[in-house]
């Protein structure tokens, strides 16, 4: 009996993974923007295991990583500010010792390197994927946290 490989990603999937990728990162981009974007990378990078994507993905990640380093402090539109105060929470998303935000993007840089250094055995690799995509999530909505926060 032969086994066939079947990709992990349909078609369409795959086609939305290639957009992504190649959808460049606004030089204007608010700190919300670039969070979301890198949301979106590592979100198809849990579920991505070919390597040219991965890789693909990875830098993906670390340029809008970079990009929302350097804006971590920037002021928001008034606009967008008052699209997330309809969505505020009342909590702190992330614990005391992480509310520096560089931190956090430094913390996801390196996770991403390791991610895309492709060094590690497989199931290393996979947590380390998750986890990464644990930390670009809760820096999201901590980007968003924090210009509720200011107003």
């Amino acid at each position: 009996m032969t086994t066939i490989a079947t990709p992990f990603h349909s078609d369409s999937e795959t086609r939305l993974v290639y957009q992504l990728i190649a959808e460049p990162l606004s030089p204007a981009a608010d700190r919300v923007e670039l969070a979301n974007a890198c949301a979106a990378y590592v979100c198809a990078l849990v579920d991505t295991e070919d390597a040219e994507l991965v890789d693909a993905l990875c830098g993906r990640l670390l340029q809008g990583l970079t990009q929302l380093g350097a804006r971590c402090d920037t002021t928001l539109s008034p606009q967008v500010v008052t699209r997330l105060i309809e969505g505020e929470k009342s909590d702190s998303c992330v614990p005391a010792c992480w509310q520096d935000p560089l931190t956090m993007v430094n913390y996801a840089l390196e996770l991403t390197r390791a991610v895309q250094g492709n060094t590690c055995p497989t199931a290393v690799t996979k947590g380390l994927t998750n986890l990464l995509h644990d930390m670009v999530w809760l820096l999201a909505d901590f980007m968003k946290e924090r210009a509720v926060a200011a107003h």
